[in-house]
This record gives structure tokens, C-alpha cells and sequence, in this order.
């Protein structure tokens, strides 16, 4: 089969599993199974097909063609309790990934095209254990909002020394809702009011930007790495339905629309070889999460609009904040094995007057650990990631969920590249 057509069936296979990405309060922020196993610190270092995500720059260093694929397995295990209400996630496997092809076009030269998976967010929740929450019925409750990242890439090296790198984003994003939708006034009573059901939405839509990088090489033991990408503002598109709501008189269904902005990223980061078989990098990664404010929709049903409006649901207030994670990873090798182990944390950055079950948003203590076998031109990897998520004892405010959460999530993947 041609080097073509297997980057071609992968890039297929991550888009079709692009839906199912979406761990419950996990953004995904770990690609390649050796960066990840080094605790995400590779900004720095970058020299393996998963650079395009961390930093392109280091793409110009690649001196043959090169595939890699790589896989991964979320399972996360949740919790939500409220006088009401005790409710855990059910144990599910949510896959996402990565595959890149890169060509060397001359010596100084390489391009690239990848399809990955950078994030994803959302929930999926027993309805049973909301019935309390909406009159005693079962309905469903669970969101997923993600995107898939096309990547065309272009790296250049100045001199053994200095190397560029960009890539061009085409995201597809995907958003959607299913919930309890409330109660209104019975125009027909008994009862006095009227359970309109169930609400569900589905939304995509494309947006794009841009990642650049740089990587400064001034010996042969200490690299180190910068990278900027833009935020992206995904225009979304779809339908939404509330099952009951023809007994009012109004239309069940209407189209919406809204627009999502994936936030900047930056990062730097160092890599030292102390010795010739061990690596150490370390990263400072920033995220502007407080471009998430307040999230607009626009119904198109006129009588949809009036009803949001007069209800607030036109608007979802997030007030999210900007992060700033730390990451450490080490490698230690001899002759075709690798050792790789790392640590970094992850705040959260939704406040408690937003946090509800179905956009949720932990803080992270984050523990990865992984080997890797090279033989010749292949190289195989696996990692293993745990992410320990704090506690959150969230107190009644407008437009929150208060209760007491919790979120752990266990991440094994598995990589393989070759150069030929």
C-alpha cells in the first residue's frame, strides 16, 4: 500500500472517530504518545511526528519521509451529588489521536500534512439520576463539544543551529446538547405547569488559524523552543428541538447558530541531554481560556428567540480565566529502549458560578509514564497517562450547578512511526 493512501485511511479513521473524542472535562492538550509519556514537556524538544501539534520548527529537522499514527483511549470516571441528585459517569472509551506525513523537498526544506484531535470537552451522565432535577422523568443529559485540526505545514531550516516552522488550521468543531429543558406555565391546567421535555441541539461548523514555531539549537546538548497559536473562531451551525414544546403552540423545532472561540496558545520550553542516553525538558504552556465569556446563540424561530431571551438561554455565561501549566518529562535510553516518565499541572479554568454537569472543568495533578522500542526506521511507543482531578465543593450561584464533583481519567495510547 503507498505511504499515500495509509495517511490518507488514517486521516478518515481520526475523523470519524472525532465525535467520540469528547472526555468528560478533559481538554485535550497531550498528542504523540513519547510527548505525552514525557509529561507533555516537548515544545522544547520536538523531534518526533508529533511536532506539528507542539512545535513545527521542529519538522524541519527530518531528513527522510516520515508517518507516524497515534492513538489513545480516554476513560474517565466522574461523580456529581446535590441534595438531589448522586450521580456517577458510566466507565466509556473515548478515542482520539493523531497521524502526519512529512516530506523532505530539499535539504533545507520540509512539508507536512496532519489530522489530530488538539481538544474536547463535555459529559455523559445517567439521566435516571437527574429525574429529581426534572420532575421525576428520565431524560437524557450529556454534551460534546470538540474540534478535528487539518494541518498543511511548512518548516525551514536557517542553519544547523535555527529552524522554523508553520502550519495552516482547518478546524472542524462539533457541539452538542441534550438536557432536561424545564417547565412553563400550563395554558391547560391541571397541572399548573408544563414539563416541555427534552432539549437537544446539534451544531458544526469550521473555523481556522494558525500555529508557528521556533527552535534554537546552540549546542548539541540544549535546545529550546517557542510557540504561538492563534485562536480559532469555529461558526457554528445546526438544529435544536424541545420535544414538548408544541403544546405551547410553538414550533418543536428551529435552526441556531453560534460562534465558539478556540482560544491562544503559547508556550516555551527547554530540552537538556546532560548525557548522551538521557533527556530532560520543561515547558511553560498559556492558554487564553478568558476569550470564553459569555456564549451567544441566535435562534431563527422568531417565537424561539422571544422565549430564550425572556428565559436567559440566549446567552450562556462561562467567565472562564487564563491558565498556565507546568510540565516536566524525562528519557532515558539505551540502545533501542526508551524509558520516559513526566508530571504537570492543570488548573481549571471555569470558576464555580459557571460549573454545571454538562460543560465541566476540573483541575489536574497529572502523573505519565511510557518506553518506547526502535528498530531501524520504525519506531513504536506507549504511554500511559493519569490525571488526578481536584475535588470541586461548588456553592449555589445564578447560573451554576452548586453540588460536590469529582474526575479522575485514566489515558493509555500507543504510537508507531516510520522513516524511509
Amino acid at each position: 500500500m503507498k505511504k499515500g493512501k495509509i495517511f490518507f485511511l488514517s486521516l478518515i479513521f481520526l475523523c470519524s472517530l472525532g465525535p467520540m473524542a469528547l472526555a468528560n472535562g478533559l481538554n485535550l492538550n497531550s498528542l504523540g504518545s513519547r510527548a505525552l509519556a514525557m509529561g507533555g514537556a516537548f515544545v522544547g524538544l520536538a523531534d518526533d511526528f508529533s511536532a506539528i501539534y507542539w512545535n513545527p520548527a521542529g519538522i524541519a529537522r527530518f531528513e527522510r519521509k516520515y508517518f507516524g499514527f497515534y492513538g489513545t483511549d480516554l476513560i474517565p470516571s466522574g461523580t456529581y451529588k446535590n441534595p438531589l441528585v448522586n450521580a456517577e459517569t458510566a466507565t466509556k472509551h473515548y478515542l482520539s489521536g493523531l497521524a502526519a506525513y512529512y516530506l523532505p523537498v530539499s535539504e533545507n526544506v520540509v512539508v507536512g500534512l496532519a489530522a489530530y484531535i488538539p481538544s474536547g470537552l463535555g459529559s455523559n451522565w445517567d439521566g435516571e439520576d437527574f429525574a429529581p432535577m426534572s420532575m421525576n422523568t428520565t431524560y437524557q443529559w450529556m454534551s460534546k463539544i470538540g474540534l478535528i485540526t487539518i494541518a498543511p505545514s511548512l518548516a525551514v531550516k536557517v542553519n544547523d543551529k535555527i529552524f522554523l516552522g508553520a502550519a495552516l488550521n482547518l478546524n472542524y468543531g462539533t457541539f452538542n446538547i441534550k438536557t432536561h429543558a424545564g417547565s412553563a406555565p400550563n395554558p391547560s391546567p391541571p397541572p399548573d405547569e408544563l414539563d416541555l421535555g427534552q432539549y437537544e441541539e446539534s451544531m458544526n461548523g469550521w473555523g481556522y488559524g494558525a500555529t508557528i514555531g521556533v527552535l534554537f539549537k546552540p549546542a548539541e546538548m540544549f535546545s529550546i523552543g517557542a510557540t504561538f497559536r492563534t485562536a480559532s473562531t469555529v461558526k457554528f451551525s445546526g438544529e435544536a428541538s424541545i420535544s414538548n414544546l408544541g403544546f405551547l403552540g410553538f414550533n418543536s423545532k428551529t435552526d441556531l447558530d453560534r460562534d465558539v472561540i478556540w482560544p491562544m496558545w503559547a508556550a516555551v520550553g527547554v530540552a537538556l541531554n546532560p548525557a548522551k542516553s538521557f533527556t530532560l525538558t520543561a515547558d511553560l504552556q498559556w492558554t487564553q481560556w478568558s476569550k470564553i465569556d459569555v456564549i451567544e446563540t441566535r435562534f431563527k424561530d422568531p417565537m424561539w428567540q422571544i422565549m430564550m431571551q425572556q428565559s436567559g438561554d440566549d446567552k450562556r455565561p462561562m467567565y472562564w480565566e487564563d491558565t498556565l501549566q507546568v510540565r516536566f518529562g524525562a528519557e532515558y535510553r539505551i540502545k533501542g529502549i526508551a524509558i520516559r516518565g513526566g508530571y504537570y499541572i492543570d488548573p481549571t479554568p471555569a470558576p464555580d458560578k459557571t460549573m454545571n454537569v454538562l460543560v465541566p472543568s476540573y483541575g489536574y495533578n497529572v502523573v505519565t509514564f511510557g518506553f518506547g522500542y526502535s528498530l531501524n526506521s520504525l519506531q513504536l511507543d506507549f504511554g500511559l497517562e493519569y490525571l488526578m482531578g481536584k475535588d470541586r465543593d461548588v456553592a449555589a450561584s445564578p447560573g451554576n450547578m452548586p453540588g460536590s464533583y469529582t474526575m479522575n481519567i485514566i489515558v493509555p495510547n500507543l504510537s508507531i512511526s516510520y522513516k524511509f
